[in-house]
């Protein structure tokens, strides 16, 4: 099952419509020429700065973005709300992660960072919509049964969004390469596409047509 609604077009590598928040969601390979200067205000902001620790000169950023990039299990995103770009996604390969010394990963297993960027996108219920975007694309490889996360312990917002996305908390645990304390988190993909994905797709609810919370 794949979203209905998903589409890929121009430049994007996947592109939805939320019914839900009426915006068109994409995502794009993040490139250092293009994102470079946002990526480094984002990473920079009160709001990212605990969790990620990626504030630092932007020639140093610059150095690690482009490692990012030329990583070959990850791929950077941006996000975007009606072509608007706003947050920054890593989709990974956890077999081939450091991730894959802390639980028995599969071959095929993938995983998800992500942080809202621009402030005025903060608590405005956009942060679900986009992370089942980016779970929908995942699992457009048919070989992905299951999509992780590790989320900083201290996150209890991210956490809440991922189990409203169909994850579910395996243990948390220290994790020595990432230099935090973390909480696994699993989605099968029977779940997200029988309980998340078909919700998402059917037409809201009377009354009910925001998503809009404080849940980023």
């Amino acid at each position: 099952m794949t979203d209905p609604n998903a589409i890929v077009a121009g430049d994007y590598d996947y592109q939805t419509y939320d019914r839900r928040i009426g915006k068109q969601l994409s995502l794009r390979p993040a490139t250092v020429e293009r994102d470079l200067g946002r990526l480094h205000r984002w990473l920079g902001s009160d709001h990212v700065k605990p969790y990620w620790r990626l504030d630092v000169p932007l020639p140093e950023f610059r150095e690690a973005l482009r490692s990012k990039i030329a990583t070959d299990h990850l791929t950077p995103y941006i996000g975007c709300l009606d072509h608007v770009p706003m947050s920054y996604w890593e989709c990974y390969w956890a077999a081939e992660d450091d991730v894959a010394n802390h639980y028995e990963a599969a071959p095929h297993d993938q995983g998800v960072h992500l942080l809202i960027g621009p402030e005025e996108y903060l608590g405005r219920g956009y942060a679900l919509p986009l992370l089942r975007a980016v779970v929908a694309m995942q699992f457009r490889y048919p070989e992905t049964q299951r999509i992780i996360a590790e989320p900083d312990a201290r996150n209890e917002k991210v956490r809440h969004i991922f189990e409203r996305c169909g994850f579910e908390m395996q243990k948390e645990f220290h994790f020595d390469e990432a230099e935090k304390d973390a909480v696994l988190l699993i989605c099968e993909r029977e779940r997200f596409e029988s309980a998340v994905l078909a919700d998402a797709t059917a037409p809201p609810a009377q009354g009910t047509g925001s998503e809009v919370a404080t849940d980023d």
